[in-house]
């Protein structure tokens, strides 16, 4: 056997999937130390985490037959940040603990809660779910964790990003005193530290993670283009490398939608995972990249979180992630379980800097460079095509037949002309990007600027993203205040307590009387009214001065006042008013939920 230390059930189900050793995280939480403890365990992405905490509670959970209890109540539960996650983890321990004789529950967002209580009360001793399906059955008396032996928060770190610690306080809060608790978490950040001293007794802090960020089996390419070839740079990626499934990220559902489409019309195979899917158009998107019906997927961060598909071998990152720790889970969906992958950046030339400053901060080494070119991909088909159509094969006779038949009719140059061309017309066409010169940049730097904005001052509005504050009813309520049309609009910086309008310079003047009559209208009116007035610098200046008085040790920076009922009216005086939306610090609901109106009335078209 080739796991002696392990129950056999276990290692007989580890030889039946194909192991023949087990990852480093997977051997570290089987040492002795880490025998009966809680564990802290901080991991990459793809390490082989599922497994290792699988393997961790086995002692916790096998009896001295080799097999799971039936006590009619869970043993082990395990969290996870997403539907996917969750249920790929499910998939994971019903064949490492088959042998003996566990049942799992799964209990996810999307899925029938009946059937889910059923499943629970029907003695599961394994329950796998999200924070909030779990919070939810807790809460109606169907999940009953009096007797659990062992917790699992696995992606910890996403899940407090994603909002979750209050469902998942109440959880742990429900659990006995004696249980053991294993949070497994690609990084460690503070919030995770804290919330592993309130529910962990003398944890065991496991790292298999190197002093670099990057992925030991990842090959970071940042890939500048120009600013308007985005989606053409993607093409051409995806017809170079040819990858077995590739994952395209971006950052919002709107770009997943308007990626899909263009891929569809160029024929590539894609599909689609964001918010805005059911539970069902997921499953049928998974499976078909699965079956290889699909070889691409396009995804926002939070719907593609955990998915773990074989052969990723390409990870396209089309919008910059907004951080290193985006990065890094982002690009641990290749490199997995052994296998390279390349982790491509899509860098628009006038971004570069912070993609600079971005992978610097990370430690990722990244090689840049140019985008592949039509002549590339051409010379890719070519050596393709060659290894395939040379490859040995073995030639049925009616396939013999058939090409004495064809010989008969045409030559051999024009079979072979012929069968090229049927290979190039299923394949899409690749694009002809611009050349990374500097006469383009120069003029792409050009283009950014708008005709009438050379000159332009900046107005500040006294709401901001902690009062709900969002660019598509601000650009409504600006041009009504100010009489101007929203093509006199520039650049809306939104901060968390401000926002930032860019004015051309030439109506300012006019912009800040018509705001300042409409505002004084609105208060006389007894309505509520944004305070809109001339701000001294631009956004950007104000965010570096504010850093360079932290760093020189100044006076802290004067924090911005919070939108108040009513305006401010000169010369009345009187103390700070109650800021509308959430109460500072505090989310608007629950992930992927709509944020609370800034307004108790909505603001006039």
């Amino acid at each position: 056997m080739s796991f002696p230390d392990l129950p056999s059930v276990i290692a007989s189900a580890l030889e039946e999937k194909g192991y023949t050793e087990l990852t480093p995280v997977q051997s570290q939480v089987l040492v002795p130390e880490a025998a009966g403890r809680d564990l802290l365990v901080s991991a990459q992405t793809g390490s082989g985490k599922t497994v290792a905490f699988g393997l961790a509670f086995s002692s916790d959970l096998l009896g001295p037959d080799g097999r799971v209890p039936r006590d009619g109540k869970p043993l082990a539960l395990v969290i996870a940040p997403t539907r996917e996650l969750a249920l790929q983890v499910s998939r994971e321990l019903a064949w490492l603990y088959r042998n003996a004789g566990a049942h799992i529950a799964t209990c996810v967002g999307g899925m029938d809660p009946s059937k889910e209580r059923r499943n629970l009360a029907g003695g599961a001793q394994i329950v796998v779910g999200t924070p909030g399906r779990l919070r939810d059955h807790l809460e109606r008396g169907a999940l009953d964790l009096s007797a659990l032996r062992a917790v699992v928060l696995d992606e910890a770190d996403e899940m407090l990003d994603m909002g979750f610690r209050e469902e998942l306080e109440e959880i742990l809060d429900a659990t006995p005193e004696g249980r053991r608790s294993l949070l497994f978490s690609a990084t460690l950040p503070r919030p995770i530290v804290n919330l592993a001293s309130r529910y962990q007794r003398d944890a065991l802090r496991i790292s298999t993670v190197g002093e670099t960020r990057g992925h030991g089996d990842i090959t970071y390419q940042a890939i500048t283009v120009a600013p308007p070839e985005v989606e053409l740079a993607v093409v051409n990626l995806l017809r170079f490398h040819e990858a077995e499934t590739a994952i395209l990220f971006c950052a919002t559902r709107e770009k997943v939608r308007h990626l899909t489409a263009i891929l569809q019309e160029r024929g590539f195979a894609v599909v689609a995972l964001s918010g805005e899917h059911s539970q069902s158009e997921r499953n049928q998107a998974m499976q078909a990249l699965r079956d290889r019906r699909a070889r691409v997927c396009v995804a926002t961060d939070v719907a593609a979180r955990g998915i773990d598909l074989p052969g990723v071998s390409l990870v396209v990152h089309v919008e910059i992630p907004r951080d290193a720790e985006t990065l890094q889970h982002r690009s641990g969906r290749t490199g997995r379980a052994g296998k390279k992958g390349i982790a491509a950046l899509i860098v628009p030339w006038p971004r570069r800097r912070r993609v600079e400053g971005m992978l610097r901060g990370a430690k990722i080494e990244a090689e840049w460079i140019d985008p592949p070119s039509a002549q590339m991909i051409r010379q890719q088909d070519h050596t393709r095509l060659m290894e395939k159509l040379l490859a040995p094969v073995e030639i049925e006779e009616d396939d013999r037949a058939l090409a004495r038949e064809l010989l008969g009719r045409r030559s051999p140059e024009e079979l072979a002309a012929m069968l090229v061309q049927a290979h190039r017309a299923r394949q899409p066409q690749p694009e002809e990007l611009t050349a990374n010169t500097p006469e383009a940049r120069e003029n792409a730097r050009a283009q950014r600027h708008r005709p009438g904005f050379e000159d332009t001052v900046w107005f500040r509005l006294d709401v901001g993203r902690s009062n709900g504050a969002d660019p598509k009813w601000i650009l409504p309520v600006v041009c009504r205040r100010g009489h101007i049309s929203k093509n006199e609009i520039g650049a809306i910086r939104i901060t968390p307590q401000e926002t930032f309008v860019e004015i051309p310079r030439a109506i300012a003047d006019k912009f800040a009387a018509a705001a300042r009559r409409t505002g004084e209208s609105e208060r006389e009116a007894g309505e509520e009214s944004i305070g809109i007035e001339l701000s001294d610098s631009a956004p950007r200046d104000m965010a570096r001065q504010n850093r360079r008085m932290g760093r020189d040790g100044g006076p802290a920076p004067v924090k911005p006042r919070p939108f108040r009922s009513g305006g401010f009216k000169p010369g009345k005086g009187g103390g700070p008013g109650k800021p509308h939306g959430a109460k500072p610090g505090k989310r608007f609901g629950k992930p992927g939920a709509k944020p609370g109106k800034p307004f108790s009335k909505k603001p006039r078209d």
